[in-house]
């Protein structure tokens, strides 16, 4: 989404939460013009009290500062009793993660005696080894592949591109898709998409998650596309890659947002045996790509 676009989607999301303001001073006999500092907070309690999260309510808080500061520059008010509400903590959520023989379990679930099952297989082995969001998944096109050099350009939030290399399986799968499934899917048409849905059209957001959902019902493992990102950096970070480079990898514009892994990383290191990380090596090509020296 571009700047523009976030500035609409921010604008509209203060509307709504000023109209829901105006009409709680409405039940109180109130206006914005005579609402008072308690009046702002005992708002916000009401959220709060109402099962809001912290960033939820965070987001309100601003959105009245935002409302009497228009106020003030209107001249319709002199101050602003909403400039000292505190926001709440943004709570940090730990993301759920499956182990490698979870992620083993959930991609096998694939056919692969069909193009579709084998495009899936490609597909979801693609977002684990290169820690992909669903949205950079479905926009890949052929020309973002750099085969060779096993290596895929990736355009991420912002139009930000990044170039993530990927691991042996899924080059293998990779392969395979392309020279067999893909043709076949794609019959006479012609589409620079890399991923085809079975019109041979690009494959959208919404055909990914049921795919996704076919194959937890198979396998009796739950995840979503995100959660094999998530798998994706914690088991680098398990593996012994740095921060610096799985911030890279995910296309983080701040390193902090890469840090919540981290909190997973010293339990991951218990439960994982040495095999299972030497099998997700063969897999991500951590030992010669990202290693720890990097």
């Amino acid at each position: 989404m571009t700047g523009e676009g976030r500035a609409r989607l921010t604008a509209e999301t203060y509307r709504q939460v000023a109209d829901s303001f105006v009409a709680w001073l409405a039940d109180r006999g109130r206006t914005p013009l005579d609402a008072t500092e308690g009046d702002c907070a005992e708002y916000m309690t009401s959220r709060f009290d109402s099962g809001l999260t912290g960033k939820t309510l965070a987001r309100d808080a601003a959105a009245l500062r935002a409302l009497f500061s228009y106020l003030k520059v209107q001249r319709l008010r002199e101050d602003n009793p909403a400039s000292r509400l505190e926001a709440p903590r943004r709570e940090t959520t730990i993301p759920r993660v499956l182990s490698p023989e979870q992620v083993d379990s959930l991609l096998s679930a694939a056919s692969s005696d069909t193009p579709l099952g084998i495009r899936d297989r490609c597909l979801f082995e693609l977002v684990y080894s290169c820690g992909l969001r669903v949205s950079e998944a479905v926009g890949l096109s052929l020309a973002d592949l750099r085969l060779p050099e096993r290596v895929v350009f990736v355009r991420g939030k912002g139009n930000k591109e990044r170039m993530v290399p990927y691991g042996n399986i899924a080059a293998s799968w990779l392969d395979r898709y392309l020279s067999d499934s893909r043709p076949a899917i794609l019959g006479n048409r012609k589409s620079p998409a890399l991923f085809l849905n079975s019109r041979g059209g690009r494959l959208s957001r919404k055909g990914v998650w049921s795919r996704l959902q076919e194959l937890e019902a198979a396998s009796g493992v739950t995840s979503k596309v995100h959660t094999l990102r998530h798998s994706f950096a914690t088991h680098l970070l398990a593996g012994g890659a740095d921060l610096r480079s799985v911030q890279e990898l995910l296309g983080h514009a701040d390193v902090a947002t890469t840090q919540v892994y981290t909190h997973l990383e010293n339990e991951t290191l218990e439960l994982y045996h040495n095999d299972i990380f030497d099998n997700y090596r063969a897999k991500a090509r951590t030992d010669e790509t990202i290693g720890p020296e990097d």
